[in-house]
């Protein structure tokens, strides 16, 4: 048998959300990355709490879904696995874009980026592609990419803070990974970044989500 593996492009339509409504009293935007498993309907559920006339939110949707169970009812969605990633990963980024073009925003209000558990990876590889400005970035519960480096991120205005945010009692994590995650991102934002751990599991923290503006 001679196998061959080839590729194609073509075009291809793909979901988003969005929460409360873009208007002059809009101060603060949010590009919210869902972790594994969630669908951005549900997901953006988690910012409902803030001030609806004063953040409008954006939640992309991974492409790659899946039933999350054996009775085939409900549906999860994965960012990237091992398997042709580089790839991949250029379509996420072709993806971001046509939805910030799509949702084009004024410079003058505050944009957060907010990545949760995978979304952490791929809303960080995002930005040190495309040098996108924020005011904030949110690494919560997930990894940061072994190969970005400081000057990924040397673009970003003085200003712009980061906080790294994560449960003291995640499943996935341990005091070695906690210490690792800890360096890498201090050695990639230096003094801007600002670490935030809270009493938990591996989930979001809405509590804290609502402190951040």
């Amino acid at each position: 048998m001679n196998s061959t593996e080839k590729e194609i492009s073509y075009v291809s339509k793909n979901s988003y959300s969005t929460l409360n409504r873009l208007t002059e009293k809009t101060k603060t935007i949010w590009f919210v990355c869902h972790g594994m498993g969630y669908l951005s309907r549900y997901f953006i559920k988690y910012f409902s709490q803030l001030n609806p006339e004063e953040n409008y939110i954006i939640a992309p949707q991974a492409q790659s879904k899946y039933y999350q169970s054996k009775n085939f009812k409900h549906v999860g969605a994965s960012w990237l696995t091992k398997e042709n990633t580089v790839v991949e990963t250029k379509n996420i980024y072709a993806y971001f874009d046509a939805v910030l073009k799509a949702e084009y925003f004024p410079k003058s209000v505050n944009l957060i980026v907010f990545g949760y558990s995978q979304g952490v990876s791929v809303s960080l590889r995002y930005l040190a592609k495309t040098k996108l400005q924020c005011q904030q970035l949110v690494i919560h519960s997930g990894g940061i990419p072994k190969e970005l480096t400081p000057d990924d991120f040397s673009y970003l205005n003085q200003e712009t803070s980061v906080r790294l945010i994560y449960g003291t009692e995640d499943e996935y994590l341990n005091s070695g990974r906690i210490e690792e995650e800890t360096k890498k991102a201090e050695a990639l934002f230096g003094k801007r970044i600002d670490i935030m751990p809270f009493k938990g599991k591996h989930v979001v923290n809405v509590e804290l989500i609502n402190t951040l503006v």
